[in-house]
């Protein structure tokens, strides 16, 4: 079989364990800005992958504004499960407004997404679901992965308890900029928020939005999302990181005028502080583009 898997992509077998040290470096290297996203999922995924009979799969839902690095952390969480990362047949990316765009196609979408994913668990247990956009889902429509995602040995003898499901939203991103503003105006360290400190507020909020996905979901209610995971707004240090970053993947040379450039390009809030950055560092590679060859 490794013979034979050196060639053709296998479901990573049963008795492989994460790196958590790779992870740890890519997450520390890749990510910035966002210490309790960091802590809280790699935590969440090396438990759950050390644990060789969980009693239902992981499940975590990633919220805050654009840009924050929500699909950056669930793409570099891919790779370490599937190396071939999104490419993989084994790690699926659903996309709201492409994959579930009318609100009158809901009950065959409940349907097509009960059955793509019990085929999937089927041909690999440890099959990574990553849901973009659920803040543009039609409400109800997750509610139907439900049976999936409790607390079941199997389901029609299938078992899902190996997989992992990803929620990625903008919704609470608002909660989420308002708190860490508040520990800016007192004083405080971004770093010393806790994920005590947004989690409750975050689930709340989320639950009682009609435009997050997740408008009295089964899946709130029953508990089984096992983290809220918060993306704090970016500052202009951590923009300048992600354009450091871009710079050094382009094999260029980090020339600090350039960084500097970019970033006067860019809009902060609020607006008489500018202290975070409205697109996060989602617009760094087009801006770096312009500035290619100045």
């Amino acid at each position: 079989p490794s013979f034979y898997c050196s060639y053709v992509e296998c479901c990573s077998s049963a008795g492989q364990r994460l790196n958590a040290t790779a992870l740890k470096v890519q997450l520390d290297t890749k990510l910035f800005g966002q210490h309790l996203a960091k802590d809280v999922v790699l935590k969440a995924v090396i438990g759950f992958s050390n644990n060789p009979s969980p009693k239902k799969p992981l499940t975590l839902s990633l919220h805050g504004w654009a840009g924050t690095g929500k699909n950056f952390l669930s793409q570099i969480l891919a790779e370490h499960v599937h190396p071939a990362g999104l490419r993989s047949k084994f790690v699926h990316l659903f996309l709201a407004t492409l994959h579930f765009p009318h609100d009158d196609k809901l009950k065959l979408y409940k349907e097509q997404l009960q059955n793509w994913i019990r085929g999937n668990v089927s041909a690999c247990p440890h099959s990574v679901f990553i849901f973009d956009e659920m803040d543009k889902m039609h409400p109800g429509l997750i509610d139907a992965i439900k049976p999936f995602l409790d607390y079941y040995e199997q389901v029609d003898g299938v078992s899902y308890t190996k997989a992992i499901f990803i929620f990625l939203s903008n919704a609470g991103g608002d909660l989420i900029n308002r708190a860490a503003l508040d520990f800016w105006t007192s004083g405080k360290h971004r770093e010393e928020i806790q994920l005590k400190d947004l989690e409750p507020t975050l689930s709340v909020g989320v639950f009682n939005n009609k435009n997050s996905g997740l408008w009295h979901s089964s899946l709130i209610e029953k508990n089984l999302i096992d983290y809220f995971v918060p993306f704090l707004p970016l500052e202009q240090k951590h923009v300048k990181m992600c354009i450091r970053a871009e710079m050094i993947a382009r094999g260029y040379v980090v020339d600090e005028e350039v960084v500097q450039a970019v970033v006067d390009e860019m809009t902060f809030f609020p607006k008489e502080q500018k202290i975070y950055s409205d697109k996060g560092c989602k617009t760094v590679q087009a801006k770096l583009d312009i500035h290619e060859d100045t």
